[in-house]
């Protein structure tokens, strides 16, 4: 039995196949779909990726069906049935379709924080916590901007 902590070794084993499998074109297509929010069909992936055939978003779409991600409907459109968090996948959270790096909501907390101070002990303000605070907003700034940087899709 799995501590706590830790998944069986089943779901780690299927972990690290979607890990291995969901990259590329195939990442591309599973954040299409997770942001859409609805059932698509293979042309509307193909049209709105820019794929050059509908048969390469198909190829994408059966991957992501083999994976136990993706499922079709009566209709023929397929939609998520499972959201995973894996790899870069980790650093970012969705907000309503906007996909923000997690980090994001650390740095604009310590902004806030470096500014309140400011404002409020502006006739006694102690250069140590000025220090501390900007150093603070600006490395989570710049992990921020690392992150977005290295988003999987524009």
């Amino acid at each position: 039995m799995a501590k706590n902590n830790e998944l069986p070794s089943d779901d780690v084993g299927r972990k690290l196949s979607i890990e291995d499998q969901l990259k590329g074109k195939t990442l591309q297509v599973y954040l299409y779909m997770v942001k859409k929010k609805e059932a698509v069909g293979v042309r509307e992936v193909q049209r709105d990726l820019g794929f050059s055939s509908p048969s390469v978003a198909n190829y994408h779409i059966e991957k992501l069906v083999e994976l136990a991600l993706v499922s079709q409907d009566e209709y023929g459109r397929y939609f998520v049935v499972q959201k995973v968090q894996i790899g870069v996948l980790q650093a970012f959270v969705n907000i309503g379709g906007l996909t923000v790096p997690r980090l994001s909501f650390f740095a604009a907390f310590f902004t806030t924080m470096l500014i309140a101070y400011l404002v409020l002990n502006f006739s006694d303000l102690n250069i140590y916590a000025i220090g501390f605070a900007c150093a603070g907003t600006a490395a989570f700034w710049f992990e921020t901007a690392r992150v977005w940087m290295k988003r999987p899709v524009s």
